[in-house]
């Protein structure tokens, strides 16, 4: 379906060409006619002739309408965007000093992102003379790992970029849909 430049499909005037291959609004072929002669019959059918395959030759055009031609493929286009999943990248913060008991809280959260579906990003920040230690965020690293290894997979390996050390843990359980609030909004996970 060629485009003009608002990005819509040429409709009854617009289509300049002066013979067009003719579908009405059942799908049936009605063969190629004047330009001219198929706006005529659009209109005499209460229609719009609407261009759907200008690289044709001749051009395809269509009998239908217009407007609930719009419509029906907003609908559609929003019905696909509702059910397609996005897998987000969460992230859970740790420091070479983290305790054992706030990483079991950050290994719960990172249980619960890969359980949803999505990708889980460990980061370990350095400080000053930690920088020096960065065997204990590599264990840090694997030890979040081996705690969640049955729904997840290493995606990339600890690597240091700057004061920060990151690994990346993929989910091997299929994405969830997102839960939907009353009025048709997405809820959104909180991150930690």
């Amino acid at each position: 379906m060629t485009r003009d430049r608002s990005g819509e499909p040429r409709v009854n005037r617009q289509i300049r060409v002066p013979r067009v291959l003719l579908i009405d609004e059942e799908g049936r072929k009605l063969g190629e006619f004047m330009a001219d002669d198929a706006l005529a019959l659009a209109q005499e059918r209460g229609l719009d002739l609407v261009e759907v395959n200008p690289n044709a030759r001749p051009p395809v055009c269509r009998i239908i309408d217009y407007g609930r031609f719009k419509y029906e493929k907003k609908k559609k286009s929003a019905e696909a965007k509702r059910k397609q999943v996005q897998v987000q990248i969460k992230e859970v913060k740790l420091r070479p000093k983290t305790d054992t008991h706030d990483m079991d809280v950050k290994v719960r959260n990172a249980r619960r992102f890969l359980e949803q579906g999505h990708k889980v990003k460990i980061t370990v920040r350095f400080r000053g003379r930690e920088m020096a230690h960065r065997e204990i965020g590599q264990e840090q690293c694997y030890e979040v790992y081996e705690q969640v290894k049955e729904i997840s997979t290493i995606e990339q390996r600890p690597r240091m970029e700057g004061r920060q050390m990151f690994m990346i843990l993929g989910s091997t359980m299929k994405p969830k849909p997102r839960p939907r609030k009353e009025d048709g909004s997405d809820a959104d996970d909180g991150e930690e």
